[in-house]
């Protein structure tokens, strides 16, 4: 289906946490009142620059991305990935100190990410590599690349295949400011109607809702999109980014977006009209 009237298309990541996260909706396992949900797999990257041209009625983006496509798309309150006290980690082959790793090139899963953002707060102003993020770290245990930025199961596995941890972005960010980090968010298009927005975002909801309640099959599902990992770490990875906070931010992961937004304004990588304050969660 491509967009008739009640068709809806999601955008998300082809990672663990988005397909547990969706699977209640994947398998029609619960009842949308008609709505039939198209699932469209695409890297994070290239979600933030689909969703400046709409393409998709609903879509996984980087917080850090939200303002530039503010106007045609509205924030869920649902679907966040937050990390609780951690993150992306940035990561080296050998040893490496913050301050050697400020001076070298860091590979970047993309430019629009949170995780790029939470790097530059953290480290200033680095030089960067744009890499696919599956290519990053093995890139850099190959040599390829000097340190890179991890996400995705990567931040469960680098210990494994034998990387070293430089810094972890999510410790850093939650002992700064006492919040979860916000990286990814999940954004509903307004032309559809504030109506439907808001019954696309209880379906949402409830899907992940569902997920929680029914994690067995949601997990097996979930696991396709694990680049081989195995049950354990599946399990692992996917509560660490769909929990109760992933049902709603709560009050203070709302504060966490603002907050994250605000420091982006500070160091030029969030536009300076963009007004904070005014964020509309729907659902909330």
């Amino acid at each position: 289906m491509n967009g008739g009237p009640l068709g809806v298309r999601i955008g998300h990541s082809p990672d663990p946490d988005d397909a547990f996260m969706f699977y209640a909706l994947t398998s029609e396992a619960i009842d949308t009142g008609g709505r039939a949900y198209e699932h469209v797999l695409v890297d994070i990257d290239t979600l933030n620059s689909e969703a400046k041209e709409g393409t998709y009625e609903v879509s996984a983006v980087s917080i850090r991305s939200f303002p530039e496509i503010s106007e045609r798309y509205a924030l869920m309150n649902c679907g966040a990935s937050m990390g609780e006290g951690y993150g992306p980690m940035v990561i080296s082959r050998g040893a490496m100190s913050l301050d050697e790793v400020k001076d070298v090139v860091i590979a970047i899963p993309g430019m629009s990410t949170s995780a790029y953002m939470t790097l530059r707060l953290a480290l200033g102003d680095v030089e960067v590599q744009e890499v696919p993020f599956d290519e990053i770290l093995p890139g850099v245990l190959s040599g390829e690349f000097e340190a890179g930025v991890i996400i995705h199961e990567g931040q469960l596995t680098w210990k494994i295949e034998g990387a070293n941890l430089v810094i972890d972005l999510g410790l850093w960010w939650n002992e700064r400011t006492g919040l979860p980090l916000p990286l990814g968010g999940n954004v509903v298009r307004r032309d559809v109607g504030m109506k439907e927005c808001e019954e696309i975002t209880d379906d949402v909801r409830r899907s992940i809702e569902h997920a929680l309640e029914n994690p067995g099959l949601a997990l097996e599902f979930a696991r396709k999109w694990g680049r081989g990992i195995d049950a354990d770490t599946n399990e692992r990875f996917v509560k660490m980014y769909v929990n109760q906070r992933t049902v709603d931010y709560g009050s203070d992961g709302r504060e966490a977006v603002r907050l994250f937004l605000r420091m982006g304004q500070e160091i030029g990588m969030i536009r300076e009209d963009f007004d904070v304050e005014s964020i509309d969660f729907v659902g909330a």
